[in-house]
Parts: structure tokens; C-alpha cells; sequence
């Protein structure tokens, strides 16, 4: 069998959870490892990840990373766009093609145009392809709406309902919607732009674009979920009057209709959780996944399912609709 050499770029939650993953796949492989975090340079992807067959140093640089070249990067860094080029840009200058995590790289083409222009020239300068995915953005409350309309003589709207008790993902995900603030502190981080779930306008774009609608403009609305209880979680009590989660809700228009509805939920001991998505055409179209998909096994697994996809990509910067269709792989 011939092995898929993967160099693993970001060493964080995702990351390790990732490395996990390729771990437990025979046809993939990890030759390479980097992170920028001094405390994780130098040490083993093994004693990192807790795997004791992964003798794999972690580097600092991408030069020391690949002294065994890969086939292709997973990146998982960060969900900034802008902040993630450099990083990209020194992948693909070494001719290696990347699967990235960066929620804002799932479609940046309408709010990081010059960016995706760059990202996207290089790419193909250098004949590779690179595509940003994961479970949402990149799956859930995009790629699969989107492929649903496949059966629909004609469309009105599209509305995507994911509802989550997030006590069960990560600290860093409890973090990111503000799981356990004051209203006051939700308040503030919320105008910064440091609390909310990152990707609704890049899926409501790769929506209205794969269909043909031209959008007029788009909404991404914040509040937050107040806890009604007192709320024990690993790193303390959420007390009642305080911020279990995040309650988000991007729109697509044309004009002044909506025809796109994407609503994120997430909060430490929601109750009535699921994914939901329903077609308002012709025929009428409603699916829901009731226990909902876990948000970091999925990310993962799609990630790793897109490889194959993605090397046998034309050049350039990519979305989950431009690339042959992901499944799982053996």
C-alpha cells in the first residue's frame, strides 16, 4: 500500500486531534510536524498526542519540518484568513498542496477577494491546489444544503438550523462563544469580534454563489444564551444569569427578501440539539440529524476525507464544490 505522506502544520486542539486520526489510518502517514508554540517544539508528536508509536519532532520552521517531503499539508492554525496567508503562501512556495481548517478560507472570494486572488495565483503558479473545509463551514451549513437543491425543480430559501450542547467540544470551542462570561464581558467581545462562531457569511456566499442568486447583502447577528441554572462544567460553574453560549444567525437577501437562513447554537447544556436544514421550493425539503454531528470529530475526519480529493485537484485556491466529491476512503 502506498501511504499518503502528510505534513501536519498546527499542533493545537484540532491539530492533535487530527494527528490522532491519521494515526489510526493505514493509508496515511505523518512525515513532518510544526508549530510555533515553544513549549511544543522539540517534543514528539507521541508524547504530544499520546501515542507511543509516533516518534515524529516537532519543528519550528517549515525548512526543518520537511526533510521527508510531503504529499500534502494539513493546516490548522487559525481562523483568520488574512492571518493564515503567510503561512499558506510559505506551503505552497515548496510545491506542496493544503487542506486547511481556516473557517474564513471555506469561501473568501467576497470578503477577502485580494487575498484569495494571491492565495489563488500562487496556487496554480505552483501547481498545487488548496482548499479551506471542515464540518461547518465546509459540510453542514453549506456543501450539504447546497447538493440537497440537486433534487428541487426550483428554489425559494434555504434555512440551516445546527443546535449544540457544547459541554461536549473543546475548552477552546466553549471559549470561542463565550461560554461562562458576564453579559457585560459577552458585550464587549462581541463588538471587538473576538467572540463568535466564524463562517456564516463565508457559507451563505458559497450557498447564493453555487445556486446563482446574486446577493443584495448579508447579516451575521449575535446574542448571547443566558444560563437559567447554575451550570457545572469542567472549569467551573456557569452561575445562572451569566453566558452559557452564543446564539448566531446569518441571513442572505436579494433585495429585501431573504432567501438564505443560517442559525448557529451553542451552548453548555442545551437540551433540544440537532441539525436541521430545509429547502422551501419545489419539491419541499426538510432533513434533520437529531442528536446533531459532533462539530470536532467531523472537522477531522473531513479534513483527512478531502486528501484525496484535493491532490487530484486542477491548481489553484479551491471550495468544497470545485474539487471531486469527498467521501471516506480507504
Amino acid at each position: 500500500m502506498v501511504k499518503v505522506k502528510i505534513l501536519q502544520v498546527g499542533i493545537g486542539p484540532i491539530g492533535q486531534h487530527i494527528v490522532k486520526y491519521i494515526n489510526e489510518r493505514k493509508n496515511l502517514e505523518i512525515v513532518g510536524a510544526m508549530d510555533i508554540d515553544p513549549d511544543k517544539v522539540g517534543k514528539t508528536l507521541g508524547e504530544l498526542c499520546e501515542l507511543d508509536n509516533l516518534n515524529i519532532k516537532i519543528k519550528s520552521s517549515l525548512k526543518e519540518a520537511i526533510e521527508n517531503k510531503p504529499d500534502i499539508a494539513i493546516h490548522t492554525t487559525t481562523s483568520s484568513f488574512k492571518k493564515a496567508a503567510p503561512q499558506l503562501l510559505d506551503i505552497i512556495e515548496l510545491g506542496i498542496p493544503i487542506v486547511s481548517t481556516c473557517e474564513e478560507l471555506s469561501y473568501p472570494w467576497n470578503t477577502d477577494t485580494e487575498f484569495a486572488k494571491k492565495i489563488d495565483e500562487k496556487a496554480k503558479e505552483k501547481g498545487v491546489a488548496i482548499l479551506g473545509t471542515g464540518v461547518n463551514p465546509g459540510f453542514l451549513m453549506d456543501s450539504l444544503p447546497t447538493f440537497m437543491t440537486s433534487a428541487c425543480q426550483y428554489v425559494e430559501k434555504i434555512k440551516v438550523t445546527r443546535i449544540q450542547n457544547a459541554r461536549y467540544r473543546r475548552l477552546p470551542f466553549q471559549n470561542k462563544i463565550g461560554a461562562g462570561l458576564t453579559l457585560e464581558e459577552f458585550e464587549e467581545r462581541r463588538k471587538d469580534g473576538s467572540l463568535r462562531h466564524v463562517g456564516l457569511t463565508e457559507s451563505i456566499n458559497f450557498i447564493a454563489n453555487s445556486i446563482g442568486w446574486n446577493l443584495t447583502k448579508t447579516e451575521d447577528n449575535i446574542e448571547p444564551v443566558i444560563a437559567n441554572n447554575n451550570i457545572a462544567r469542567e472549569v467551573g460553574i456557569i452561575k445562572k444569569g451569566m453566558v452559557a453560549g452564543v446564539m448566531q444567525t446569518g441571513r442572505g437577501f436579494i433585495d429585501e427578501k431573504e432567501v438564505i437562513m443560517l442559525v448557529f447554537k451553542a451552548a453548555i447544556g442545551e437540551e433540544k440539539i440537532g441539525d436541521t436544514i430545509e429547502i422551501f421550493g419545489e419539491p419541499y425539503i426538510k432533513s434533520t440529524i437529531r442528536e446533531g454531528i459532533n462539530g470536532d470529530v467531523a472537522t477531522c475526519a473531513i479534513v483527512l476525507n478531502a486528501i484525496k480529493s484535493v491532490m487530484n485537484a486542477s491548481p489553484g485556491l479551491k471550495t468544497m464544490k470545485d474539487i471531486p466529491l469527498v467521501s471516506y476512503f480507504e
